[in-house]
């Protein structure tokens, strides 16, 4: 499965704003993006402040790729999302949107069973979930309402899954998710409303980029 690999704190900076993707870390002084808030690269120093209108088109893609970042996922994920939104009835944008929020890592980060999406990612390749009682280790699986989301038995002796609890209270589930911590377990109830989604994304730019 390809992924990114690169820094983290660097995808930050790059979209000059704090995109909490190392999750608690993000709270702390230890956060790249407090130490060096400028954009990466070698004239990152000198764009601050500058004044510079942007195109349309830079607007567009960046609107893209911060959406990319936020989830998690590369072109050709992000693209294939896309075209499942276009297919669905409704809303591009919302769709889109749905669809990101819909996928099994994130789920499991919405339910606040991992500190952030790559680490739910890697919960899930490593096979400690199941969904309506099957395996489930791919991570960009689509759930539906009514879906159920439960830790295996195996998972439930490790030492992450142990503590869990502890940590998982004091993290927010979605309202659009039931959760059972005592279980270590959740279901989706229905599709995330807009303004139960990320309002910093712009999706209206997204669809625009994708429609040249």
């Amino acid at each position: 499965m390809a992924k990114y690999t690169g820094p983290v704190c660097r995808l930050c900076r790059r979209e000059g704003e704090k995109l909490f993707l190392k999750g608690s870390r993000c709270y702390t002084p230890k956060c790249g993006f407090e130490k060096r808030g400028y954009a990466p690269g070698q004239h990152g120093k000198t764009k601050q402040g500058r004044s510079e209108r942007e195109s349309d088109y830079a607007r567009q893609l960046r609107a893209k790729q911060r959406a990319r970042r936020v989830y998690g996922v590369l072109e050709r994920q992000f693209r294939r999302s896309f075209g499942i939104a276009l297919r669905t009835r409704g809303m591009t944008g919302l769709n889109l949107l749905q669809t990101l929020e819909m996928r099994l890592d994130n789920t499991i980060y919405r339910l606040g069973l991992a500190e952030n999406r790559a680490q739910a990612r890697q919960l899930v390749n490593h096979g400690h979930f199941v969904v309506n009682g099957r395996r489930a280790d791919i991570p960009s699986m689509l759930l539906k309402p009514g879906d159920a989301i439960a830790t295996t038995d195996a998972a439930k002796k490790l030492t992450y899954f142990k503590q869990l609890p502890d940590f998982a209270e004091k993290r927010p589930c979605a309202i659009w998710m039931d959760r059972d911590l005592k279980n270590l377990s959740g279901r989706v109830l229905r599709l995330p409303e807009r303004a139960e989604i990320d309002g910093s994304l712009n999706e209206q730019l997204i669809v625009e980029y994708y429609s040249r």
